[in-house]
């Protein structure tokens, strides 16, 4: 029998995690590098959520509390552990990770093209916000 778990990330992680999040091909983002996680975690140490077996990382999920709101970002599995619940386990760890914080409303970004993200979102109980768009603009 598999096992794994799930387990509160830290920086020592971070080279793991951003090998994950490649290999899980997800889209490279300008707040990926080492440096971004580990300010992450100075901030929000409880915020990477980490599904492990072996030692290895299998999973990961950003479950980020600023204070007003839960959000979730980068729910990523490695390939070669999909369709075993880790997804959903993640998910539901963030999601009592943030009530325990006070939340009352959850926000997860997800690639909208991504079926298999929407869809993981969708059957995880969230609703697709269809009148609201994001905007973004990078700092120097």
């Amino acid at each position: 029998m598999e096992r794994w778990g799930i387990r509160n990330g830290t920086e020592e992680d971070a080279p793991a995690v951003l090998a994950l999040w490649r290999d899980a091909d997800g889209p490279p983002s300008p707040t990926d590098p080492e440096v971004g996680l580990g300010r992450l975690l100075r901030h929000d140490p409880g915020s990477l959520l980490l599904a492990a077996t072996d030692g290895a990382v299998i999973g990961s999920l950003v479950a980020a509390w600023d204070g007003w709101r839960g959000s979730f970002y980068r729910l990523a599995v490695d390939p070669a552990w999909r369709r075993r619940g880790i997804a959903t386990a993640l998910v539901r760890a963030g999601e009592e990770r943030l009530r325990g914080l006070g939340a009352v409303r959850l926000t997860a970004i997800a690639v909208g093209s991504d079926r298999e993200a929407v869809g993981l979102w969708t059957a995880a109980g969230y609703e697709r916000q269809a009148d609201r768009s994001r905007f973004v603009r990078m700092l120097d």
